[in-house]
Formats: C-alpha cells, structure tokens, sequence
C-alpha cells in the first residue's frame, strides 16, 4: 500500500469517528434535554392537578381559606382555615433546622477533620445508615419511647422552671411541637451531615495548609478557611434537609399532637399542632363531602407553593453565596 493510500485510508477513519462522535454528542444532548423536560411535566401535572382539585374551596373561601383558622369538616356547617397548619408546619421545621444544622456540621467537620481516616469511614457509614432508616420506625420510637424520656427530664422541668414565660407555658404531655421538630432534626441530621461531609472533603489541601502556614489553629483553620469556601454546599444541604422536615408526614403525624382548628396554632413548644402534611394524612380517607377533600387537595396545594417558594430562594442564596465567593478568589 503507497504511503497515499495509507493517508486517505486515515484520514477516512478519523472523519468516520469525528461523525460517531458527533451522533454521541446529538443524542446525548437529546436524552439530556428529554429527562429535563419530563421533570418540569411531572411539576406542571402536579400542580396542575392539586389546582384543579382545589377550585371549589377556594371559589367557596378565597383568601379565607388561607389565613382562616376555623376547621370543620360537618356537612352544612363546613369551615376551613389552613393558617394554623401552615404556621405548624413552618414552626416544627424551625425547630427542627435549628437543632440540626449545627449539629450536621459538627459531625461532618468531625469526620473529616479531627478522627483518623478508617474512623472516620465507619463513623460515616453509621450516619448513612440512620438516613436510611424509615421515618414510620422513628415515629414510633418516638412514640413509645422517645417522648417520655424527653417529657420528664426536658419538658417538665422546663416547665417547673420557667412556666411563667409562655413559650413553657403550658403543660407538657410529650406529644407537641416540641417533640415533632427535635425528632425530625434527628431525622434529617443524617441527610445534611451526609452531603456537608463531600461539601467539607471537597476543600482543598492548599486551602487547609495555607491556614496552618500562618499560624491558624485547627479550629481557626475550619473558620477561616474551610466554613467560607464550603458556605454555598453547606446551605445546600441545609435546605435539602428543610425540604425534607417540611414535607413529613408520617413521623409527623404521630407526635405532634394532631390538633384541629385554631388549637393547632402552638403558642407555647409544649402545645399541640398539626401540619399540613398530617392533617392530609390523617383526614383524606375519612372526608365525607367534595369540599372537605377539595380542601385538603387545597393543603397539599398550599405545601406545594412553600416547598416551591423555599427552593427558589435556596438557588438565590447559594447561587448568591457562591458568586461572592468566586468574587473573594478572584
């Protein structure tokens, strides 16, 4: 074979790849943008659906239906408010948040930095672990067991001691607001201290060794140099785990008391709620009329719209957090 024909004989293998390469391209960027697109028809159905199903409450109640506190479900006499529930929902997952930030950074902060490598393994695969136990098996570990323990030895004498300020005021019986959002912080503390740990691991040495070649302590070398570069994955796995707190149901339901109507409403960490998770749970095989079930469709619209909201304004944050970031390389 002439050294020609060698050449033409390259060239046309290399033009048949380039072609491969550019079919490879085309149908991956086709399968990307149909994945894409099917997750927003999935959101758009959904919404669209609980809409539909929310249409007689709301022509029925307007505005009332979301800042109403009235709840009766008694064909004739139908009232329904969703405020309590939606303040309930938004008050357990505070709680909740509150408690398990912290701590899910503390023990990825642990594993990464202050344990030996193969502890630290272990210590991470013992917190996987907990995320994937389900949420039934710890409602009724905290129904048999978990709300006594923290009835006697935190919440009486709480109360004992300073039942004069209503936020202890009133008189604890282990199933409130309480209980519900330090057991969903144990819930989700898994979940956060699972995607921070990757978040912290991925900083790099430079970063870490830089601190130290200044002077830093350790302490000072996470606040300094690992906590800011980290911030925007950090937030990221917090509102991860909000998302998760704010939808529970069935660990929920179980806890927190399940009051109806403005009762649900907990003005005091010691009262009863119900958020509008539960109440879907507990009352949709039981509504009686067409309003009471377009009412509830309406709560799960309504949860549908905060998880919506809360979404959109964790991207602006981070998204926000990780340009001042890049601002601060630079």
């Amino acid at each position: 074979m002439s050294s020609k024909d060698h050449r033409t004989e390259i060239v046309q293998s290399i033009h048949s790849k380039s072609i491969k390469s550019i079919s490879g391209d085309k149908f991956f960027k086709a399968l990307v943008i149909g994945a894409s697109i099917y997750a927003l028809i999935m959101v758009a159905l959904v919404f669209y659906a609980l809409t539909e199903g929310s249409l007689p409450i709301l022509f029925k109640e307007g505005l009332h239906f979301i800042f109403g506190t009235d709840w009766n479900p008694v064909e004739g006499r139908e009232a329904f408010g969703a405020l309590p529930y939606i303040i309930g929902t938004l008050v357990s997952s505070a709680i909740a948040m509150t408690i398990a930030v912290p701590i899910s950074i503390g023990i990825a902060i642990f594993v990464n930095e202050l344990v030996p490598g193969k502890i630290g393994t272990v210590l991470s695969f013992i917190v996987e672990l907990l995320a994937a136990v389900p949420s039934i098996v710890y409602g009724l570990w905290a129904l048999f067991v978990f709300r006594f323990w923290l009835r006697d030895y935190i919440e009486m004498p709480l109360h004992n001691s300073f039942g004069n300020l209503s936020v202890f005021g009133q008189t604890p019986f282990g199933l409130d607001v309480f209980t519900a959002g330090i057991v969903l912080a144990i819930m989700i503390i898994p979940i956060i201290s699972a995607v921070s740990r990757e978040v912290i691991k991925s900083v790099p040495h430079s970063q870490k060794e830089a601190a130290y070649a200044l002077g830093a302590t350790r302490w000072e070398m996470v606040r300094t140099a690992i906590l800011p570069y980290g911030k925007s994955g950090l937030l990221g796995a917090s509102f991860l785990g909000l998302g998760r707190a704010i939808g529970e149901t069935i660990l929920v339901t179980m806890i927190i008391g399940n009051a109806v109507g403005l009762s649900a409403i907990p003005m005091s960490l010691f009262s009863p709620s119900q958020t509008l998770s539960s109440i879907i749970a507990n009352e949709f095989n039981e509504a009686s009329g067409d309003l009471h079930l377009s009412a509830l469709i309406g709560l799960g619209l309504v949860l549908f719209v905060i998880t919506f909201f809360i979404n959109i304004i964790a991207v602006f944050i981070v998204s926000k957090v990780t340009k001042s970031n890049s601002n601060l390389r630079e």
